[in-house]
């Protein structure tokens, strides 16, 4: 198995690196303090081919791989972690979900939009009353001649106000409880009936933009429909697999991050008549968060590997987000820790990147919902019971 970058991915990265330098470094402690989500810059990644990253191009995609698209989000969710996030629910979650599940007609329509970045897309599972028991949905949506009208509320949702194209899931059966009887939905924003609802204040992620979603008697044509009727479920939950892969990846990018302050810091920094890189303790501090920086990126790449060569990687993306999202916490703290008073001001990276890490042990499944899943896999139990539990889902991106 090659542990290395390919060339290709390489030249992602560099181009990423890049764009990131020029079009958001500059820009991303403001985006922070107003909680501004860049949607021009958004719009810019399209032009460079990002957003449509692992879509063939036939439908006007890049024509990458699922490991090309993990090594673009790690270095966007070095400089921001948010708008990594946003570009994650775009590119993973919806855009590879109209893809994989869309009709003919739906590819044709949305696909070249979502990858030049004219649509931006977003993904609406969590609702109020659910989040890691995804399959308690209450949005219903019921039938009418030709039309569905469906009602209810979204909660969470990354790219709610700025998006053109919504996945959306409602209950088309009430009869059947759970994971059973639930349809998805590709709803375009102006729908009558479809509202934005309050923004969600944030810890972290301020460059993302979260709002609920309200429906009230929204209308749409059967033609909306993706996938197979009352089996949306399978959509949401095979779009969360492939989703904790982007979501480590993005843990990986913030931790690396954490690292390279922390670096950058101790060899700066002057305590006792000597650089701090000096002292064991912040010596061994840089060396167990590389260790896990770099276990964490053979879990991430693995995970995407796999999914490229169409393996099943649930169990796989499962570990990679666990525990890529333990190491990005746990590196900001300790980057934080060796900054001292100064990491605990905005006036040093490490505090921005401290309030985005905690959320990626949260979405895409919680940590515990991560070992509900590994553990049924390894021990041969029926895993459909934790994934029909778990789906804290890609839209509550915080």
């Amino acid at each position: 198995m090659h542990i290395e970058l390919t060339d290709n991915q390489k030249a992602i990265q560099e181009m990423v690196c890049e764009f990131a330098a020029r079009d958001i470094m500059p820009h991303v402690a403001r985006w922070d303090r107003e909680e501004e989500f860049p949607v021009d810059v958004f719009r810019r990644m399209g032009e460079l081919g990002l957003l449509g990253l692992p879509i063939p191009e036939l439908w006007g995609g890049g024509g990458g791989t699922f490991g090309e698209y993990a090594v673009a989000i790690e270095e966007l969710a070095k400089a921001d972690a948010g708008l990594a996030c946003a570009y994650s629910v775009h590119v993973s979650a919806h855009t590879n979900s109209v893809f994989e599940f869309g009709t003919e007609e739906q590819k044709k329509k949305y696909l070249p939009r979502l990858c030049s970045g004219e649509l931006i897309g977003a993904f609406a599972l969590t609702e109020p009353n659910c989040g890691s028991d995804a399959s308690a949905l209450l949005t219903k949506a019921v039938e009418d001649g030709d039309h569905y009208v469906l009602t209810g509320t979204k909660q969470w949702i990354t790219n709610a106000k700025s998006a053109g194209l919504f996945l959306l899931f409602a209950r088309t059966n009430p009869d059947e409880p759970g994971a059973k009887g639930i349809t998805a939905f590709l709803i375009e924003a102006g729908t009558p009936g479809l509202a934005i609802g309050r923004k969600t204040r944030k810890m972290g992620m301020r460059s993302s933009e979260t709002y609920d979603l309200v429906l009230e008697n929204c209308r749409v044509p059967k033609s909306a429909i993706i996938g197979t009727l009352n089996e949306g479920f399978k959509i949401a939950m095979k779009t969360l697999d492939a989703g904790r892969v982007g979501i480590a990846a993005q843990a990986l990018g913030i931790a690396q991050a954490a690292l390279d302050e922390a670096k950058k810091f101790a060899n700066e920094r002057v305590a006792f008549g000597q650089p701090i890189n000096r002292f064991q303790a912040i010596q061994w501090k840089v060396a167990d968060m590389a260790v896990r920086i770099n276990a964490s990126r053979l879990l991430t790449y693995r995970a995407a590997s796999l999914k490229d060569q169409g393996l099943p990687c649930t169990k796989e993306g499962a570990m990679a987000k666990l525990f890529a999202s333990r190491t990005a916490r746990e590196a900001c703290n300790e980057s934080l820790q060796i900054h001292g008073g100064y990491g605990y001001t905005d006036e040093f990276a490490i505090e921005r990147h401290y309030r985005d890490a905690k959320v990626t042990e949260i979405y895409e499944g919680t940590s515990e919902i991560q070992k509900i899943v590994i553990s049924r896999a390894l021990l041969g139990q029926n895993a459909s019971n934790a994934r029909g539990s778990e789906a804290r889902n890609q839209t509550a991106k915080v």
